[in-house]
């Protein structure tokens, strides 16, 4: 009788661990069962950015970056409706994101997103330079404004790297300001010539 009893327990004791590394390992692990979510990047560098964004675009949260090295926070999103959202780590040259949802107090990560190579602006004299990795293929917009008045737009099409240098007429100094569109975003930016 004690020994039925000592095997009968020995069998519960291992399906019961088997059944515990049976759940460890089918649980995909992108899910969070709490809404308190640590969000992480590494090699950040001070005065970049992290913003969370919600499915529409719209910043719920950002913070600049005070340090170098890995940046790391716990983040308490229960204050956020079921949907889709982003983290962003905005850098010198690229956009790095990383996705998740959130569906009735779970969360779940997408995973990273292909980077977002922002466009870079360069003035040099009366020459404004625009170049942009596409490796998405997608258009690149170019509106250039003289003292807020609209004086040039074209859209870039085609390559992986798109380029343009803009010739500004001397006989004009004052304030200009591109905006470029591209990647379902908009960048801005302000000189003088």
């Amino acid at each position: 009788m004690k020994t039925t009893i000592k095997k009968t327990l020995l069998v519960a004791l291992m399906f019961g661990t088997l059944l515990g590394y049976a759940k460890e390992t089918t649980e995909p692990t992108n899910i969070v069962e709490s809404k308190r979510v640590k969000v992480e990047f590494n090699a950040v560098k001070k005065g970049q950015t992290i913003t969370i964004k919600d499915e529409n675009g719209i910043t719920i949260y950002k913070n600049e970056i005070q340090k170098n090295g890995t940046y790391s926070k716990i983040f308490d999103l229960s204050a956020l409706k079921n949907g889709n959202y982003t983290a962003e780590l905005n850098k010198d040259f690229e956009i790095l994101i990383k996705s998740f949802s959130i569906k009735n107090n779970v969360v779940t990560f997408l995973g990273n997103t292909p980077k977002v190579f922002k466009p870079v602006v360069r003035t040099e004299d009366n020459m404004l330079l625009v170049s942009k990795i596409a490796f998405n293929n997608q258009s690149l917009k170019v509106v250039l404004y003289y003292e807020d008045d609209v004086i040039f737009t074209e859209t870039l099409n085609g390559g992986s790297v798109l380029n343009r240098v803009y010739k500004l007429s001397e006989n004009y100094s004052g304030k200009y300001k591109v905006i470029i569109y591209t990647d379902n975003r908009i960048y801005v930016n302000d000189f003088k010539i």
